[in-house]
């Protein structure tokens, strides 16, 4: 198979420049969010291009569009290759796409050297992977991995002021040539190209990042409840500040978590006080945590150390504090046999790789439920992404193609 097929790196590079130009913003970027008009024209295009090389165009209730290129046994479970094609408001032109149309140039590549292949290979485009304009993200793949719609998306509301079943209901008539199929169904495994979205492949020139597994995520809402006063007549030993409080807390913490440990990842991405008078103590502090570690253990235990901190520097204040758990994520470990795949691909590429963890989460997280995954980093010019100026060079985008290509066909050839 490998023999036989090649990489056609002009007609893949020419495919990102076309799909860039669905949504392009003035600063070189993307804004392609989920379920607008734009995403539905990019969707449509791979219909097209897809039904131009005689491949079969399916779409599920969720609209996750299917590129279905048959195998010898048309029963068997489709390998699964893609990505997503929405983006961020200010995104980037690869950030998804390229896994998509680098999967879609695997498929090319196979019916272009007549391979043909014990089982079908799916090209997959997930639906709103970002998130950005309805949340949460990876709405499409946690879908297919349920097998079901939840109860409450429906009526989930756009930041634009859209309603979801609306928009869900226009882009799956935009596509009827896509013919319908139902949410979940056996998948072999699941393989996804993506930018790395960090600095580390770029600075160590390495062209792969083969990802072991995706940092589990869990965020808090802590809010720390005082007694406003006069800022300039209540004296220290009068003050109950829960900003005080809670600056104290988030001090030990930040000393504590990431130094202690590489692999952990600690943010506070938003901080609010009540009443907001520059003349007034605060009567409330709010802040958000996210917390991030490939361990669930790990993020229990930080967790809690979260919660003492913070009970502790409420203590000294004399206020009060709450926690309220508003995402939990448990971390993915992708199986040993699809990454050893992926090592025999990237010694037969030539390639050289790093292994890593995604501190990110992707599509892959929620598809490696219900079959085996694995994903293929490529470098990203000064880890930028969800951002106008990120870039991957042509080189990288190349490589990125050919490890997807001869990992599609170690996969083809294992025991997984």
């Amino acid at each position: 198979m490998t023999a036989k097929a090649t990489i056609n790196s002009q007609r893949l590079l020419e495919r990102l420049d076309r799909f860039a130009e669905i949504g392009a913003t003035a600063g070189g970027g993307v804004n392609r969010q989920a379920l607008t008009m734009l995403d539905r024209q990019a969707r449509l295009l791979l219909a097209k291009l897809a039904e131009a090389r005689g491949f079969g165009v399916f779409q599920d209730p969720v609209a996750n569009l299917f590129i279905r290129r048959s195998g010898r046994d048309e029963g068997a479970p489709p390998l699964l290759i893609g990505s997503h094609l929405d983006s961020q408001p200010s995104g980037g032109r690869f950030d998804g796409a390229l896994g998509t149309l680098t999967a879609f140039e695997v498929l090319e590549s196979l019916e272009d050297a007549g391979v043909q292949t014990e089982r079908p290979v799916e090209v997959v485009a997930w639906m709103n992977e970002e998130g950005c304009r309805f949340a949460p993200g990876c709405m499409g793949s946690s879908a297919f991995a349920a097998g079901a719609i939840p109860l409450e998306w429906p009526g989930i509301i756009a930041t634009d002021g859209a309603r979801f079943e609306d928009e869900l209901r226009e882009t799956l008539a935009a596509l009827p040539r896509a013919a319908m199929r139902n949410l979940g169904f056996p998948a072999h495994s699941y393989l996804e190209v993506h930018i790395e979205q960090g600095p580390s492949l770029e600075k160590e020139n390495i062209p792969i990042g083969i990802v072991t597994g995706i940092q589990g995520t869990r965020w808090l809402e802590v809010t720390v409840s005082g007694q406003t006063a006069h800022a300039g007549t209540t004296a220290l030993t009068y003050r109950r500040d829960p900003l005080h409080a809670m600056v104290s807390a988030l001090e030990r913490l930040y000393a504590s978590i990431m130094p202690a440990d590489d692999r952990a990842r600690f943010t506070v991405g938003r901080i609010m006080v009540e009443p907001g008078a520059v003349n007034a103590i605060p009567q409330m502090a709010r802040c958000t945590i996210d917390i991030r570690h490939p361990d669930t253990s790990e993020i229990d235990r930080l967790s809690v150390m979260a919660e003492q901190f913070f009970g502790e520097g409420a203590a000294a204040e004399r206020c009060q504090v709450s926690f309220r758990q508003t995402f939990d994520m448990p971390p993915a470990n992708f199986p040993p046999k699809v990454l050893e795949a992926l090592d025999r691909a990237a010694a037969k590429a030539g390639l050289a790789t790093k292994s890593m963890l995604s501190g990110a989460f992707h599509d892959a997280l929620f598809v490696n439920r219900v079959a085996p995954s694995a994903m293929i980093f490529v470098p990203c010019r000064d880890g930028l992404s969800h951002n106008e100026a990120e870039y991957t060079s042509p080189d990288h985008v190349v490589s990125g193609a050919r490890m997807l290509l001869l990992a599609t066909a170690e996969i083809l050839d294992s025991d997984i």
